[in-house]
């Protein structure tokens, strides 16, 4: 059943994807609440109501879970068991929070769904780092099993005498050894799913990553992804089908010789992805409201021939002014206050190339 407009749509997370999908709900008629345990996230900027809370706050939950008609999260390093107090209404649920955090548990789910990963292990000491390196090979790579994002929790060992300063370096967290991928380039397959498994695609934009930071996404995809993209998408259907994901799921790929290897999925909106807002004929953002209230899908043609988004980051916001004077240009700042060095503060899309 379709929510009505006038319903509320709860946010886990006030950061800036809350805030996008807050002002992608309202298009629709909805009032967003937002859940952060933050003083003034940039989402509750654009919301009807906002509860400051502790993600883990038992009565606060409750409380939002009544205040709200259905709930969504923004991002996936949440505490999974008190976020069962939103019940049924919670969209995607929790089993996607909980693969996707867990890098180990998330290669593993990956792999069952019949979907290829780089080789890897799960290793919890510095022997079991040094097994890695003598069974998989070098280079490879250490990933916190949680917690990381945007390069942070990483470590590579490109000879075996680095392999103590790397487990070091993620402070002796469980985590998981990767092999080194040779790759032509990385993309996203962002799928919307419905409770019924209709499934949705966008063009898959190929990703250029500086320092671990996602710096720019671009569609159509070039010649070495686009051939791979028909099979990277049934394997994201598959891992959407196995999760029974409801909602906005993102699945990064590498375009490897031996075709689409995934590196990591994202249960929600993503960085990616941010192009659609102006490059599709609708967004991720409206179209992971879509699937959670229950409304038809929408288009996710693109809108014009190409769309490059661009993300600002750390104090590359204050170029804002230039930006704004660029013809074709899309500029979306988050109200996120200090521009820290690496924190991304905004985006840029182009779309057609501009004027």
């Amino acid at each position: 059943m379709s929510l009505a407009p006038g319903s509320t749509v709860g946010i886990v997370g006030g950061g800036q994807l809350g805030r996008m999908l807050a002002i992608a709900a309202a298009q629709l008629g909805y009032k967003c609440h937002i859940l952060d345990p933050h003083e003034h996230p940039c989402a509750a900027d654009v919301a009807a109501s906002f509860t400051r809370a502790a993600y883990d706050d038992a009565a606060a939950l409750e409380a939002f879970a009544q205040a709200v008609d259905v709930a969504t999260y923004e991002f996936e390093n949440l505490p999974v068991e008190p976020l069962g107090r939103l019940g049924e209404k919670l969209r995607p649920g929790r089993k996607s929070l909980a693969v996707a955090q867990d890098r180990a548990e998330e290669k593993s789910f990956i792999e069952a769904s019949g979907t290829r990963v780089a080789p890897w292990r799960a290793v919890a000491s510095l022997g079991e780092v040094g097994a890695a390196v003598a069974e998989l090979g070098l280079p490879l790579v250490l990933k916190t099993r949680r917690y990381g994002y945007d390069g942070k929790g990483q470590a590579w060992i490109r000879e075996a005498a680095e392999a103590e300063a790397a487990w070091n370096a993620i402070a002796h967290e469980p985590a998981i050894a990767e092999a080194g991928v040779d790759f032509a380039a990385e993309y996203s397959v962002i799928l919307a799913r419905w409770a019924d498994g209709t499934t949705r695609f966008w063009d898959s934009p190929e990703n250029v990553h500086e320092g671990g930071i996602l710096r720019r996404s671009s569609v159509p995809c070039g010649p070495a992804v686009a051939p791979q993209v028909p099979e990277a998408r049934a394997a994201a259907g598959r891992i959407a089908d196995a999760l029974g994901h409801v909602g906005v799921l993102t699945v990064e790929f590498f375009a490897s010789a031996q075709g689409p290897l995934v590196n990591e999925i994202a249960p929600r909106v993503h960085n990616s992805g941010h192009w659609t807002i102006e490059g599709a004929e609708t967004s991720q953002f409206e179209q992971h409201i879509r699937a959670i209230c229950g409304l038809a899908p929408g288009s996710t043609r693109l809108a014009g021939a190409s769309a490059v988004m661009e993300n600002l980051i750390g104090e590359e916001v204050n170029r804002w002014p230039e930006l704004l004077a660029r013809a074709g240009a899309h500029v979306h700042i988050y109200g996120k206050g200090e521009a820290r060095s690496g924190r991304k503060m905004g985006h840029l899309t182009t779309v057609n190339g501009g004027g």
